[in-house]
């Protein structure tokens, strides 16, 4: 047999339509994860501490106490909140990588309210206008790339990049110039009690709105006539096109939806968490929440388990450096590890690997 006719030693090959039992793709992800806690044991070992008592560290901390679990609840809501909000445009294959910004832009919003009309307004009527004003911006952020994406056909992915570095940027001009308190400070003044979000057992509302945003989204996707719209788009574009539908108007349409809740996002960061505005408020959650919805499978009820480990990991990995005098960047290559392992592992879901066994006949 010629060598050029010998079958390669590893071939890869997408599976066959035939899905696989739901136990063997939660066996696969539950094996990624338990790999990617094996090798951040290595690593902690490798650093002279016990990798036992380092996890152990990050689970007491997060739930052992009243304080850690509020901290977490409070961690997860802008974690869900943008995946929820990524996951209509991902569903539509519109790559919406602007979460950032539109966080951003939705709570320089709602800061107006709560900074120049908090006297204007009794409280509820104050917080409903900074969290529809909230939306609003950010579904306008937002829908300024899918109107070009739609007139013009740019690339959206660039696009919404580009607009997160303008929001940033906005922000900082506004914390220290017309928005900056004390002079000098660089610092936009804390809000108002009544421009505050209340809270629901020891953390503001805001996780509660999410958790409602859970089944609100998974009823979008999955039973209106706007989610088959998104989903037949999702598939091609041409048939959507000979559908019927109006490409352009499902584009721009679900990209606001998109940057509204993105906006609501900030809103809440901002009234809730922070209880004031600066350029670093998303703190990363815009491209956080690209990685949980795609680990999720765009599943709103999965976003809510991976949102929450990742809480878990962010407020866990801060005690094990002062517990164990580990350096801070430790937690966030093992945060990496773990995510890299489930993201990896979708290939093994979704790809078969053969190897080559014994002699192969010539042709």
């Amino acid at each position: 047999m010629n060598n050029k006719d010998r079958a390669p030693l590893i071939r890869i090959a997408k599976r066959s339509d035939a899905v696989l039992a739901p136990y063997k793709v939660w066996g696969i992800r539950l094996a990624s994860l338990v790999i990617a806690l094996v090798i951040g044991g290595i690593i902690f070992a490798a650093l002279g501490a016990d990798p036992f008592k380092a996890y152990g560290i990050i689970v007491s901390s997060s739930f052992a106490k009243s304080l850690g679990r509020r901290q977490v609840l409070k961690g997860m809501v802008p974690l869900l909140g943008t995946a929820l909000a990524l996951a209509p445009c991902f569903k539509m294959r519109y790559w919406n990588c602007g979460g950032e910004g539109q966080i951003t832009m939705g709570a320089m919003a709602a800061s107006w309210f709560a900074l120049f009309m908090v006297d204007k307004f009794p409280a509820p009527v104050l917080l409903l206008v900074m969290g529809v004003s909230g939306a609003v911006v950010g579904g306008l952020w937002s829908a300024i790339p899918a109107l070009f994406r739609a007139r013009y056909g740019t690339n959206e992915t660039l696009f919404t990049l580009m607009l997160n570095y303008i929001a940033i940027g906005i922000v900082a001009w506004l914390q220290g110039g017309p928005w900056e308190g004390k002079p000098g400070s660089q610092l936009i003044p804390q809000f108002k009690n009544k421009a505050l979000l209340p809270k629901i057992l020891g953390v503001h509302c805001g996780w509660v709105i999410v958790l409602l945003l859970v089944f609100v989204m998974f009823v979008y996707l999955n039973y209106t006539k706007h989610g088959y719209e998104i989903s037949v788009l999702g598939e091609s574009e041409n048939t959507a096109r000979y559908a019927g539908m109006n490409v352009g108007r499902v584009t721009v349409r679900t990209a606001f939806l998109s940057g509204a809740i993105c906006g609501l996002v900030g809103f809440m960061l901002a009234s809730g968490t922070n209880g004031s505005l600066q350029a670093t408020i998303a703190n990363g959650a815009g491209f956080t929440g690209i990685t949980i919805a795609w680990l999720a499978q765009l599943n709103p009820f999965a976003m809510v388990a991976i949102s929450l480990m990742m809480a878990v990991l962010a407020k866990g990995s801060g005690n094990v450096q002062t517990s164990m005098g580990i350096p801070s960047s430790i937690s966030g290559i093992i945060t990496g590890i773990i995510l890299m392992s489930m993201l990896a592992c979708e290939f093994f879901v979704n790809y078969q690997v053969f190897f080559r066994r014994g002699k192969e006949e010539g042709r």
